[in-house]
């Protein structure tokens, strides 16, 4: 108690303001009216930092499963093969941050077992003993084995949806048939061979599940007539740090190489993810909005009731200034009371979504996410203090911006007006 009679005059007929009163009903309505509006900011903001934090989970989920298979950065050499890439594989590993690199040759092909229609595939060709290196896809193998793949037997590995549509198991023939044909005097003939199915990986993206395969490096130059791998593929510690690693990498090698981070060989669906979560930003930053026109008309309400309080202030001596502080002080109260519940709930939910999701399910017996669709059955949360920390700044500035028009008629009370009929 000591410390609020220590505050200024403004601070205290503002929180005498903010507290419910008990004398009238009209008190009690404006009051109620506060706390609605406190509970609508708590309420946006609590569904914000849920809603990001979920859509990061997703997203994260996601690239992670991507990288499982590609890698985080790639080098390719512009005029064909890499010739020295055991030379380039050397340069690149003395990158700190660079933790493996393996060479690989992609090839778009059609893939067919049987009487079965032909299924596009994208095919690379890697060396088993270094592509754990880079990918996890060794580690994702279902049935078969990676390292069956040996040069010269023209062995492949398959992912799981892709071998389900061709309806072929380890052991099985498939012919692949690429675009690029060789010449004959029949005319051009589409290059073929029969492989056979020495693996099959789960990724757990659809993506790469049902359009993606492996071969040994060796048999994918001789099916592509080339002599040397394509470029490198690289791991690095930190994936978030790949774009600044493809600068660096790309200063200390020759310039006839181009290197990518997996950012840009993903663009678009990263832009979209962007695009969608600022949308969701946007959207869901509405609530607080309308908790911030709530505020006003709580204001609006309490300058109406109070101008004989405001009256008998500036006949005392209180500035139109002290007025109008009062009034934002009032209204900074609600918004900053409202953004920390909002800001205790929803981090309390997004770093408890995985056993919260789960209850809810077993209480309604629903399953939100099948795992024969989504191949995930939980709901992922990635909680971010910097997002907390701006959900919780622009709340509280939509609410201090809510208080300025009450708080500036406050001011502009007339004291004589105000008293004619009291």
């Amino acid at each position: 108690m000591s410390i609020l009679k220590n505050l200024p005059y403004e601070w205290l007929v503002g929180l005498r303001y903010t507290r419910a009163g008990k004398r009238s009903s009209r008190n009690s309505f404006i009051s109620f009216i506060s706390l609605i509006s406190m509970a609508g900011i708590a309420l946006g903001v609590a569904a914000l930092i849920i809603i990001l934090s979920v859509m990061n989970g997703f997203q994260k989920d996601v690239t992670d499963r991507m990288l499982s298979v590609l890698a985080h950065v790639e080098i390719y050499d512009k005029n064909g093969g890499l010739q020295d890439w055991q030379a380039q594989e050397q340069a690149v590993l003395k990158n700190p941050h660079v933790k493996g690199a393996a060479p690989f040759t992609p090839m778009q092909a059609g893939l067919m077992h049987g009487n079965d229609g032909l299924r596009p595939a994208f095919v690379r060709g890697v060396l088993p003993d270094q592509e754990p290196k880079v990918s996890d896809v060794e580690r994702n193998i279902q049935a078969g084995s990676f390292n069956e793949l040996r040069p010269g037997e023209f062995g492949i590995v398959l992912g799981v949806d892709l071998a389900r549509s061709l309806q072929a198991s380890v052991g099985d023939k498939v012919t692949m048939i690429l675009p690029q044909g060789t010449v004959t005097p029949a005319g051009m003939v589409p290059r073929m061979r029969s492989f056979t199915v020495q693996g099959i990986f789960h990724a757990g993206h659809q993506e790469f599940d049902s359009t993606m395969a492996f071969v040994h490096l060796q048999d994918a130059q001789r099916m592509l007539r080339m002599d040397a791998p394509s470029g490198l593929r690289l791991r690095l510690d930190d994936m978030h740090k790949a774009p600044q690693v493809a600068d660096e990498i790309k200063k200390v090698l020759p310039p006839n190489l181009e290197v990518r981070d997996w950012s840009k060989l993903n663009a678009t669906w990263f832009a979209a993810v962007q695009t969608e979560k600022r949308m969701m930003f946007i959207i869901l930053t509405l609530i607080i909005a309308v908790a911030g026109f709530n505020l006003v008309s709580t204001l609006v309400m309490t300058v109406t009731d109070k101008q004989p309080d405001i009256a008998i202030l500036r006949t005392l001596g209180a500035s139109p200034a002290s007025i109008m502080k009062i009034f934002v002080i009032q209204g900074a109260l609600v918004g900053l009371l409202g953004t920390a519940l909002g800001v205790a709930g929803g981090v309390a939910v997004a770093l408890n979504i995985d056993v919260i999701v789960p209850f809810i399910e077993h209480l309604l017996g629903v399953q939100f996410l099948s795992k024969d669709i989504y191949y995930i059955s939980t709901v992922p949360s990635d909680m971010r203090w910097p997002d907390v920390a701006k959900i919780g700044a622009l709340s509280v500035a939509l609410a201090f911006l809510a208080t300025l028009y009450p708080s500036r008629w406050a001011a502009r009370v007339n004291p004589a007006e105000a008293l004619r009929y009291e």
